[in-house]
């Protein structure tokens, strides 16, 4: 159906995720905007503006790649980490994605990021040899499957892009954008796939980064301005629309709206504490015989009896 929907006035706000299909083009995509639930995750610290900047980056790849996810129960979680020769202003990042629901954590070194610019690059942000992975748990086979790449290029999305090329064969393009105006984050973005066979799941045999139809959707999706990814003002759909809209036909579906999702509680830290000998957790306890279990994500102590 070649024309533009309309639109309910809810559904141009945040916090939500539009899955997109090509069928012509054997594309697939998702975008995403980051709002109120993106605020509610950063407040957790009080981030310095460029780690506040990486977090709002790789929460927005979460929601997009977490989305591809097929199971409501499964969980993709990002992870990246300095390597073996350190040096780097980020010593852990860590993202996870499960049925709509976002958390994230950066854990950095204050003192380095002082004295770096205000945007350091990805290799003073991560040092040398730093890596990006990717973890997908599949609730209904219990399978998990992971793929790791080196944290290469200038962002977290070109990583990303280098994770689907090399580990799913899948040519990606990825954008990004975030704004922030010094009280509110917003954050957008962009996936669009080639998938060669023309249905999910089949035998990538004929991956081509150079295929015509790939070659047509990537200049066209690479065309997304970073303004147009965080302008409230519009919608998923008339974004999709506005990239795609010469196209025979454009397939849209809303999935499910985006939650901050810290699943932290203190009968999940009592369930784990049980699996600890008595002799370790009495180590583990305090002057007031509880132990305390800070939770990274929602920045909360919970202490265990």
């Amino acid at each position: 159906m070649k024309q533009q929907p309309a639109l309910p006035a809810d559904e141009t706000g945040f916090d939500r995720v539009l899955a997109f299909a090509l069928p012509q083009r054997d594309a697939r995509g998702r975008t995403v905007r980051l709002g109120p639930v993106l605020d509610e995750i950063l407040s957790a610290h009080d981030y310095p503006t460029a780690i506040r900047h990486l977090l709002a980056e790789a929460l927005v790849l979460t929601a997009l790649i977490g989305s591809l996810l097929k199971e409501d129960d499964g969980q993709l979680t990002i992870q990246a980490q300095a390597g073996a020769s350190a040096g780097g202003i980020v010593e852990l990042l860590v993202c996870d994605y499960r049925a709509g629901e976002l958390r994230g954590y950066v854990r950095h070194d204050p003192g380095r990021l002082a004295a770096c610019e205000t945007f350091p690059s990805m290799q003073a942000l991560f040092g040398a040899d730093a890596c990006l992975a990717l973890t997908f748990d599949l609730a209904a086979t219990g399978q998990r499957c992971q793929g790791i790449v080196p944290l290469e290029g200038d962002s977290l999305a070109e990583a990303c892009q280098s994770y689907f090329a090399r580990s799913e064969q899948l040519p990606t393009l990825i954008r990004t954008g975030i704004r922030w105006d010094g009280l509110c984050c917003v954050a957008g973005g962009l996936l669009v796939q080639h998938l060669p066979e023309g249905e999910e799941g089949r035998e990538r045999l004929h991956v081509r980064m150079d295929h015509p139809e790939w070659e047509h959707v990537a200049a066209l999706a690479g065309s997304t301005r970073h303004d147009e990814l965080v302008a409230p003002g519009l919608s998923l759909e008339a974004l999709v629309w506005r990239l795609f809209h010469d196209e025979k036909e454009v397939r849209v579906e809303p999935l499910v709206p985006l939650t901050r999702g810290c699943r932290c509680t203190a009968e999940h830290y009592a369930r784990v504490l049980a699996q600890f000998s008595e002799a370790d957790r009495n180590e583990m306890r305090g002057d007031d015989g509880l132990i305390p279990v800070d939770c990274a994500f929602c920045s909360r102590i919970f202490r265990i009896a």
